[in-house]
């Protein structure tokens, strides 16, 4: 089992992995937010891995999980007839790496990962940029992005896609995944 620290696992991911590399304010979580639906009347079963700066609870102050973890529990179960969650202390305190993450997600239920933040893995992206964000797209490309999802024609060989049609950046993860 890796470690789960940044800088010395290289396992292999569990399901195919597709992120996206924005700014903020681009409109990442939207974009999911729409793509999950559509990818689902695909028949694919997508799974979630969000990267986040900010520190953050799952609990709400005042119920048993919250006092229990920060009581201490190194870890947290919550499970009831339709969901259940698992919350980890990282100890210390160091961000685990995207396969790590990845690896904990049950593959007999998810035919996708997408991945929001983790820009700078080596994994497929779709670099999403929106002028009025005024930041260069550019700076988004590596070796891995795949495609560009844009609001504005870009001057880029990448096949490009239009960021507010998520149809049709559904299809292209449809036909990407097909072929991957």
């Amino acid at each position: 089992m890796p470690c789960g620290h940044t800088d010395c696992c290289h396992e292999p991911f569990p399901l195919p992995l597709l992120a996206v590399a924005a700014y903020s304010g681009t409109g990442k979580t939207t974009l999911f937010q729409q793509l999950i639906p559509l990818l689902d009347q695909y028949g694919l079963r997508v799974g979630i891995i969000k990267h986040t700066h900010h520190k953050m609870d799952v609990d709400t102050p005042s119920k048993d999980s919250y006092m229990l973890r920060k009581a201490g529990a190194r870890q947290t179960m919550v499970a009831s007839s339709t969901r259940w969650a698992l919350m980890t202390e990282n100890v210390p305190a160091q961000m685990p790496s995207l396969a790590w993450l990845a690896e904990q997600m049950d593959p007999s239920l998810l035919d996708l990962i997408l991945v929001e933040g983790f820009k700078h893995e080596s994994v497929n992206k779709i670099a999403l940029h929106r002028s009025a964000t005024g930041q260069d797209w550019r700076t988004l490309i590596d070796s891995h992005v795949i495609a560009i999802a844009s609001n504005v024609r870009l001057d880029s060989a990448l096949p490009q896609l239009d960021i507010n049609q998520p149809a049709d950046i559904a299809r292209f993860i449809v036909d990407w995944l097909a072929h991957a």
